[in-house]
């Protein structure tokens, strides 16, 4: 099909605003609509000649154009959808438009898993970056070395983090599945995504699905210590490797050691030193150095590549200090996340008073599922607070999380814990327990409600 015009629904999603610039670049004629038209992608897409229209009606879809690309927000009802629907028109999903467009005929390096996705991903880009290898990539948030979540060039090799997630409201196969994997890393499996996933089971077949269209002479990189990543990739057609402490690893981690500045470890018989803290953080790396042992970049540039790595916004980002107060902010919404971030934290900044401030706002997070389990993840705080479940509404009160038992659970064990419903609350909470020295970490996947420069103007 000759496929001139390309008109996106949802084009100021991340993701969608990088395909559809990196589309105009490649000579197409590109449009898009949007219900949330703000910079800097609009201003973005505007710099590339892209006219979005602000809302969705069915006169915005272009007569002339000949594929329409749905983004993932999408659903029935939306008057574009209707009317792509009505009118018979071509459309594609984000993760298969990747396929069609960018990743036939090329090196493409997946990598996975329900924690580190984000810091992996941008590690590993960054390493092939260092080597030369001007990769493109595609990456849920912002590596500090690149400056930009997704890139797409005229390269042999494309780095992407692999979403378990769904494709579209029409596929609802992972993302991950359209990625014609050569190399895949699997970092961990665990339960998430309770929208959509019904069981830890319901996850672990989607990654089989993955994990059957890996190349005989491509190669799956998986966590060594973690059962249920090697159950998943047990039947898999492709060689794999394990990557981890433990004695069996293929790839063995040894040497780890913390301290405030970072994290140094040996692999491959080489050392490496890492800015970031923590055990997770030296995994997510060990895993990146073997994938760029696949593609046999020396050691040198990948020690180099490493030691320079600056990390990811939004991943344990320090956003201010007032009255010598640090306030951090951190993307973890995962109990096991929110378990690793205050450890690292812990080795991080030794003797520091540690609050941690947590809005349940992932999909998993504001429901019942993880009730037992969350106040465990907040062991290494010193004080906790919680706010009221985000789009509560949305959930019926029976499958919904109950924020105030969470920190009835925690404030048992003696340590002094909080419900307060808005980010005001939480404010004045906290406020006067606070002192000199003091780390505030703020555990959020969304804006909550600009707490973070709020936290800084007010204490």
């Amino acid at each position: 099909m000759n496929v001139q015009h390309i008109h996106f629904l949802g084009i100021c999603g991340t993701a969608m605003g990088a395909v559809a610039a990196a589309l105009r670049e490649r000579g197409f004629t590109v449009t898009g609509s949007d219900e949330n038209v703000y910079p800097p992608m609009s201003t973005f897409l505007e710099s590339k000649g892209i006219p979005i229209n602000s809302g969705y009606r069915p006169e915005n879809i272009p007569a002339d154009a000949q594929l329409i690309v749905i983004g993932n927000a999408m659903k029935r009802g939306n008057p574009e959808v209707e009317a792509v629907l009505n009118r018979k028109l071509y459309y594609l999903s984000l993760p298969e438009t990747l396929k069609e467009f960018f990743l036939r005929g090329r090196h493409n390096l997946v990598v996975t898993g329900t924690h580190g996705k984000t810091t992996t991903t941008s590690l590993l880009a960054w390493i092939l970056e260092t080597a030369g290898f001007d990769p493109s990539y595609l990456i849920g948030g912002i590596p500090k070395n690149l400056g930009q979540g997704a890139r797409f060039r005229d390269s042999k090799y494309v780095v992407l983090e692999g979403d378990e997630y769904d494709t579209a409201f029409f596929d609802k196969r992972s993302k991950f599945v359209h990625y014609m994997p050569e190399l895949v890393i699997i970092n961990n499996i665990e339960f998430d995504h309770a929208d959509i996933y019904n069981n830890l089971d319901e996850i672990k077949l989607s990654f089989r699905r993955m994990l059957n269209i890996v190349p005989t002479n491509g190669m799956v990189l998986l966590n060594a210590d973690d059962p249920n990543t090697l159950d998943a990739a047990s039947t898999c057609p492709a060689p794999t490797a394990t990557v981890g402490f433990g004695e069996n690893a293929t790839h063995r981690i040894t040497d780890a050691t913390y301290s405030p500045e970072g994290s140094c470890f040996t692999l491959f018989g080489t050392p490496f030193t890492l800015r970031m803290v923590g055990e997770y953080n030296v995994r997510n790396a060990a895993m990146a150095i073997a994938a760029a042992r696949f593609y046999n970049i020396d050691l040198a540039t990948i020690q180099k590549a490493v030691a320079s790595f600056e990390g990811v916004m939004r991943r344990q980002e320090v956003r201010g200090e007032v009255r010598g107060i640090k306030i951090i902010d951190d993307f973890g919404h995962h109990p096991t996340a929110i378990r690793q971030a205050l450890a690292g934290l812990r080795h991080q900044y030794p003797g520091a008073r540690l609050w941690a401030i947590f809005e349940p706002r992932s999909n998993t997070t504001r429901r019942a599922v993880f009730q037992n389990v969350l106040p465990a993840a907040f062991e290494q705080a010193d004080g906790v607070l919680f706010s009221q479940v985000a789009r509560l509404e949305q959930i019926p009160e029976h499958e919904r999380l109950n924020p105030e038992r969470v920190i009835a659970d925690i404030a048992a064990t003696g340590k002094p814990a909080f419900y307060e419903p808005d980010v005001n609350g939480i404010i004045q909470r906290i406020r006067p327990l606070v002192q000199s020295g003091d780390i505030i970490v703020v555990f959020s996947n969304g804006g909550f409600d600009g707490i973070h420069a709020r936290l800084l103007k007010e204490l």
